[in-house]
C-alpha cells in the first residue's frame, strides 16, 4: 500500500465518535473513495455522519450502517448489505470494543457482562474480518489492510478487569495467527496490524490510574502511530514502549516476582481501582 488511502474503500467499527471517528477522518483527508462507518447508537452515527460529509466535500463516499457487533448474526447480515451498496473494503478497521470494570470477576452480572465482552472484543473481529477477508485475498493485486485494536490489558493479568483482559488476550492470539496465516498461504497483498496500547484518555477508561512509566495515551497520539503502521503493514503496535518492556518481563521472570516487581511495583495491578468508565 502507498503511504495513503487514497482510492481505497475503508471500513471502521466503533466509528459514531473517539478514535473510531478519528480513524475516519485520517481517511477522509487521505481522499479515501469510500469510508463506511458502523456503530450502534443511530444518532451519534448519524451526526458523525453530518460532520464527516462537510469535511469530506464529496470528495470520499461516506456511508453508515446501525449495528451491534455484539450480536454476531447482525454482523453477517450487515456485511452483505456493505459489499451490495459499497463493496469489499480494501482496510479494516476492527475499533469497536467494550469495557467492565471496577468489580472482581465473582461480582460481576451472572455471566452477561463476560459475554457481551467477549462477543464485542473478540468474537466480533474475528466474524468480521471472516466476511470480508476472502474479497481481500481474491483481489490479489490490491493492497488490503487489517487492524485488530487489543490492549496492553491482554498481555498480562489486571485485576478488576478480568473479562476483558481474557478478551483482549483472545483477539491477540487470533490477529497474530491470523497474519502468519496469510503469510504462509502467499497472500502477501493484506496484511494484519495487531495494536496493543495501555489506557487512551477517550472517556471508555475514566477513573483508571495510570502504572508508573506508562502515561495514560493521548488519541490522536495513538492513531497517527495505528495509521502510520497500517500503511506499512507492521506486525505489531505496542504502545507506549514501556508495555513490549512489561510483556517482555512477564515472560522471564517467575510469576511471584513479577507481581512484585511489576504488577505492585509499577502499580498495574492498582490501576483499575477508581475506574468508572463512560455512563
Amino acid at each position: 500500500m502507498t503511504r495513503t488511502v487514497r482510492g481505497a474503500s475503508v471500513l471502521i467499527t466503533g466509528a459514531a465518535r473517539g478514535m473510531g471517528r478519528m480513524y475516519a477522518e485520517r481517511a477522509i483527508a487521505e481522499r479515501a473513495a469510500s469510508v463506511t462507518l458502523w456503530g450502534r447508537n443511530a444518532a451519534a452515527l448519524a451526526r458523525t455522519v453530518d460532520e464527516l460529509g462537510t469535511i469530506s466535500r464529496g470528495r470520499t463516499r461516506i456511508q453508515s450502517f446501525v449495528v451491534d457487533v455484539g450480536d454476531l448474526g447482525a454482523i453477517a447480515k450487515t456485511a452483505q448489505r456493505v459489499r451490495k451498496d459499497v463493496g469489499n473494503p480494501d482496510v479494516l478497521i476492527n475499533n469497536a470494543g467494550i469495557v467492565r470494570g471496577n468489580r472482581y470477576f465473582w461480582q460481576t452480572d451472572n455471566g452477561e457482562d463476560t459475554r457481551q465482552t467477549m462477543q464485542v472484543n473478540a468474537l466480533a473481529p474475528m466474524y468480521i474480518t471472516r466476511e470480508f477477508l476472502p474479497g481481500m485475498i481474491a483481489n490479489a493485486y490490491r493492497a488490503a489492510r487489517i487492524v485488530n485494536i487489543a490492549s496492553a490489558a491482554g498481555t498480562v493479568g489486571t485485576p478488576r478487569l478480568a473479562a476483558y483482559a481474557a478478551s483482549k488476550a483472545a483477539l491477540i492470539g487470533w490477529s497474530e495467527s491470523l497474519r502468519i496465516e496469510l503469510e504462509q498461504a502467499d497472500h502477501g497483498n493484506v496484511k494484519v496490524t495487531t495494536v496493543t496500547p495501555s489506557y487512551v484518555a477517550t472517556g471508555m477508561f475514566a477513573g483508571a490510574r495510570s502504572p508508573v512509566l506508562t502515561p495514560v495515551l493521548d488519541p490522536e497520539y495513538v492513531v497517527d502511530r495505528v495509521w502510520r503502521a497500517m500503511l506499512d503493514g507492521w506486525p505489531l503496535l505496542e504502545l507506549p514502549r514501556t508495555v513490549r518492556i512489561s510483556r517482555a518481563l512477564h515472560g522471564l521472570l517467575p510469576a511471584r516476582a513479577f507481581d512484585r516487581l511489576v504488577g505492585d511495583g509499577l502499580g498495574i495491578y492498582r490501576s483499575m481501582d477508581r475506574f468508572t468508565g463512560r455512563r
